[in-house]
């Protein structure tokens, strides 16, 4: 399979452009020769094939072919909203959240958070999350990059939802006893940090209208319940 490359740029048919140094020093780590073919894809939808034309010693030119309008996302948005677990836990959940296809992910402080992020620590902790969800696209097949929301806290957060929305809000509760039940339609997942959300803020989710739900008797830990959710819907949508 062609090495993919995600360009944060128009693409068009029969240009040849150079690559940005981030994807030029890729290729050039992997020893690509001219006439190798890539594929590129700029999170807009589609990917487009493409052949390495000349390599310098900091320029890679390539010529890019007619786009593939492939789709491989799920069929509906699903948004995961998580307190933030600690350590490079949450760096394997935004890889593994992309790979199984989540839309959109929002980063929460809450309560029990361990991770606590603000200002420019918070600002370059979320670009090194997009850096690694672009890393898990490029790997995964995947046509769209996730949309990674600046970290809130989860009251700022459940203040700024549309009251008028109509997507399904999904609570995950190891104190809860219904079973998941997913639309047809977009849906949000919001998930606690290690220790859980406290019984105040899963009372602040509730009013603001999620339903909490149960994922089975163990409880999971905060980077494997919403994994488990996306991986269940993503085998559902095949």
């Amino acid at each position: 399979m062609p090495v993919r490359l995600y360009l944060e740029q128009p693409l068009q048919t029969d240009s040849l452009i150079s690559l940005p140094p981030g994807p030029a020093r890729h290729v050039q780590v992997l020893r690509l020769q001219p006439g190798a073919d890539i594929t590129l894809f700029n999170g807009r939808g589609g990917e487009w094939p493409a052949v390495v034309k000349q390599m310098g010693r900091s320029e890679v030119q390539v010529l890019v072919g007619p786009h593939d309008p492939v789709d491989r996302e799920l069929p509906h948005r699903i948004t995961l909203a998580v307190g933030m677990p600690a350590n490079e836990r949450m760096d394997a959940l935004v890889e593994k959240a992309t790979e199984l296809g989540v839309a959109a992910l929002q980063p929460l402080l809450t309560e029990r958070s361990v991770l606590r992020l603000s200002g420019e620590r918070a600002e370059k902790r979320l670009a090194h999350w997009q850096g690694v969800a672009v890393a898990a696209c490029e790997q995964s097949g995947r046509t769209r990059v996730p949309e990674l929301a600046p970290v809130r806290t989860l009251a700022e957060w459940l203040r700024g939802l549309s009251a008028s929305a109509l997507e399904q809000r999904c609570l995950l509760s190891p104190r809860a006893t219904a079973a998941l039940t997913p639309s047809a339609g977009p849906m949000i997942f919001l998930s606690g940090p290690e220790g859980g959300l406290s019984d105040a803020e899963e009372a602040l989710a509730v009013s603001a209208g999620f339903a909490a739900v149960s994922l089975g008797p163990r409880v999971l830990r905060a980077d494997t319940a919403p994994l488990a959710v996306l991986a269940h819907l993503a085998l559902s949508a095949r």
